[in-house]
């Protein structure tokens, strides 16, 4: 798949992995996770932003303990429709935006956030859209966090393919995070295996 086509897919996902879907399942493991994490290392009163924030299950968990300055971006528009019914409050109070990253970052200040997150979204990034990478870290002021996929769950990332096909469907491409962020100046601080992701928190220079 190029680059549009995996933006395309994700842009008019439903059924499974859409924003639906995610609001059905609600927070889990990895939410409370990355609470743990901002309570750390954070204060409640950081500019938080999530890259693929889907219906804002994990955003609504943060809220839910006091964060306020909460912004999303997600390339499904369906996103903010489903937040609207399944956390309300979080839609009133968020700041939320419908777009593929690589566009909407390029409109952030540097340092516009002391924390930027994701979520299973950066996996998805084809490999020629990688610069930007170099945007996660130029509008995040502080700490950047990613729980992703890097080929530790029992059916993904077998073998030595650094792609794998997530149901036959699209292509979640394995990365050592920890190389990329540390190739663009930021300190590795955490590592958090899960059953399904590794959680990694650095800290941009």
């Amino acid at each position: 798949m190029d680059p549009d086509e995996v933006r395309d897919d994700w842009a008019g996902r439903s059924g499974r992995y859409s924003p639906q879907y995610y609001a059905d399942l609600g927070p889990n493991q990895v939410s409370e996770t990355l609470l743990d994490v901002l309570d750390h290392y954070a204060d409640t009163d950081a500019r938080i932003l999530e890259l693929g924030c889907g219906s804002g299950r994990h955003l609504e968990t943060l809220r839910e303990h006091g964060y306020e300055h909460l912004t999303g971006i997600d390339i499904n528009e369906d996103s903010f429709d489903v937040m609207d019914e399944a956390y309300p409050t979080l839609a009133e109070t968020g700041t939320f935006h419908a777009g593929a990253i690589e566009d909407i970052l390029l409109d952030y200040e540097t340092d516009a956030f002391d924390v930027v997150y994701s979520v299973e979204t950066l996996q998805h990034i084809h490999p020629d859209d990688t610069w930007v990478f170099d945007e996660v870290v130029r509008v995040s002021d502080d700490l950047i966090v990613t729980a992703e996929n890097e080929g530790n769950s029992p059916t993904r990332g077998r073998g030595e393919s650094e792609t794998s096909c997530v149901d036959g469907e699209f292509p979640l491409y394995h990365r050592d995070w920890k190389q990329v962020f540390g190739e663009r100046g930021c300190a590795h601080l955490l590592r958090e295996p899960t059953s399904r992701d590794t959680i990694r928190v650095f800290r941009t220079p």
